[in-house]
């Protein structure tokens, strides 16, 4: 059985919509990261970072137990696992992992500086305010939804056919209105968002405890807890 170990941000998204699309049994456990449960020692222990997701499969390699954080390498694991999502040959895996390694490097941490910086900075006590840091975030996020329009304008998804790329891609992607991006110069983009929610494990990996995902620009306690970490 695996354990995950989650909260419904577009980090989380990817593994509950990997979990689904391999029709893997997991049990959920919810960390509330706007109650600071990533920094609890036991957490930690899987997850030295402090971030989520984090992953336990008691059916590892050689059947031990093995404990896995940070979302790409879990996707790759999961899709090691299960034969699924990952090419069939070194060459389509070399693609596959590009564009994995792309979002994990560029457009997650880029989309979520804009967020930050857009959304979440000038709702804080004080207010922070920084043009220069929204212009560069907001554009650098611009550029590479620009990239991936380029690279959908021929093709279906990311790298062949879809795989744990797009299941990394489409979580951050999808939010392009936090970021604020538009659409209208972006078409290929804007097909391959609702290409890739039209399938049934995309919606319900997305939909995972959405109950939960609360409005953080309102949430001052969470705030301090997010962002007042050192």
């Amino acid at each position: 059985m695996i354990d995950l170990y989650y909260w419904p941000t577009p980090n989380g998204w990817k593994t509950t919509i990997a979990l689904e699309e391999m029709n893997l049994p997991y049990n959920l456990h919810l960390v509330d990261i706007g109650k600071g449960a990533q920094f609890e020692p036991d957490f930690l222990k899987l997850s030295p970072n402090n971030k989520m997701p984090a992953l336990v499969d008691s059916d590892g390699p050689d059947g031990q137990p093995i404990s896995i954080f940070e979302s790409g390498a879990i996707l790759q694991y999961l899709a090691r696992k299960t034969g699924k999502f990952y090419g069939t040959n070194e060459r389509e895996q070399i693609e596959i992992d590009q564009w994995l390694f792309w979002q994990v490097g560029g457009l997650g941490p880029m989309a979520g500086q804009a967020h930050h910086f857009l959304k979440y900075a000038p709702s804080m006590e004080p207010p922070h305010v920084l043009p220069y840091a929204q212009d560069r975030y907001r554009n650098e996020t611009a550029r590479l939804l620009g990239v991936l329009d380029k690279r959908l304008a021929d093709r279906k998804y990311v790298a062949g056919d879809y795989s744990i790329a797009d299941m990394a891609i489409w979580p951050w992607a999808s939010l392009w209105e936090g970021q604020e991006q538009t659409l209208n110069d972006k078409p290929h983009l804007a097909a391959y968002l609702d290409r890739v929610y039209a399938r049934k494990a995309v919606q319900k990996g997305r939909s995972i405890a959405k109950e939960n995902r609360g409005n953080l620009q309102d949430d001052k306690a969470a705030q301090k807890i997010l962002f007042g970490q050192k």
